[in-house]
C-alpha cells in the first residue's frame, strides 16, 4: 500500500515512466502530464528509437538459467502507477516464484535502457526503482537489484534498491498524485540542463526567472535585457 494506506483505482494510475521526467524537473512533468504538452527534439528521437529496439514484444529469449521478456507491462494499484519495462530478465533462483509456462522457480531483474550516460541525478534510478516495485507487488517477492544500459557507454550500471531508494519512489510517486488531482503547473526552477529540454520553448524558462510579471513588462518596455 502507499504511505497513506491507499489502493488506487485503475483510472487513477499515473504513467510509471513519468517519474523520471518528474524528478529531473516537477514541471516538465506537469506540462506532458497534467497539460499534455510534448516537443519533440533530437534528444527524445534518438531515446524513442533506442527505447523501440529494447521493446520488442514480441521478443521471447531463454538463455540456460535466464530468462528474457521485452516490453512487459508492469502495475501497482498501492503505488497508482503502470507501465512497460524494457527488459525483464529472470534468473533461475530457489527462492523465486513460478513462471507462467516455465518450469522452477524464478526471480525477476529490470534492465531500463538510456540513449545517453549515467547522470548525476537519480532520475533513472527512481524510474528503474519503482519498475522493480511494481514487479514485487504483482510477482509476491522482492527484487534487490537491476541494472541501467546507457547507449553512450555501452555498458551496464548496477541499482540497488535500498531502503531510501524506495522511500524516494513513494514520496515522488505521492507528490506526482496530488499535483494531479489539483490540475497544478509548479513554477520553474531554471537549472543548467533547461537548454537541452524539449519543452523549453513551451516551458520559458528565462521568462519564469523574471521575478515577477509587471517586472518584466516593465523591462521589455524599457529595453533592458
Amino acid at each position: 500500500m502507499s504511505a497513506h494506506g491507499v489502493i488506487y483505482a485503475e483510472e487513477d494510475f499515473l504513467q510509471l515512466s513519468g517519474l523520471q521526467h518528474f524528478a529531473f524537473c516537477r514541471r516538465q512533468w506537469a506540462l506532458i502530464h497534467i497539460e499534455q504538452q510534448w516537443k519533440e527534439n533530437l534528444r527524445t528521437v534518438e531515446g524513442d528509437l533506442f527505447h523501440r529496439r529494447a521493446h520488442d514484444e514480441q521478443a521471447r529469449e531463454r538463455r540456460g538459467d535466464f530468462l528474457i521478456l521485452r516490453g512487459l507491462s508492469v502495475v501497482s494499484p498501492s503505488l497508482g502507477i503502470s507501465g512497460k519495462c524494457d527488459v525483464v530478465e529472470f534468473h533461475a533462483d530457489p527462492k523465486g516464484v513460478p513462471l507462467h509456462g516455465e518450469e522452477g522457480l524464478w526471480l525477476p531483474f529490470p534492465v531500463e535502457y538510456k540513449r545517453g550516460r549515467p547522470k548525476a541525478h537519480q532520475a533513472d534510478e527512481l524510474q528503474l526503482c519503482a519498475q522493480a516495485m511494481c514487479l514485487e507487488e504483482m510477482l509476491c517477492c522482492i527484487v534487490l537489484e537491476g541494472a541501467l544500459f546507457y547507449g553512450e557507454t555501452r555498458r551496464r550500471a548496477a541499482v540497488c534498491f535500498t531502503p531510501e531508494l524506495r522511500q524516494q519512489v513513494c514520496a515522488m510517486v505521492e507528490e506526482m498524485h496530488q499535483l494531479y488531482r489539483r490540475g497544478h503547473t509548479p513554477n520553474v526552477k531554471p537549472t543548467k540542463g533547461c537548454g537541452a529540454c524539449s519543452l523549453k520553448d513551451l516551458c520559458l524558462p528565462a521568462l519564469m526567472k523574471r521575478r515577477d510579471v509587471a517586472t518584466y513588462l516593465r523591462q521589455a518596455m524599457e529595453g533592458e535585457p
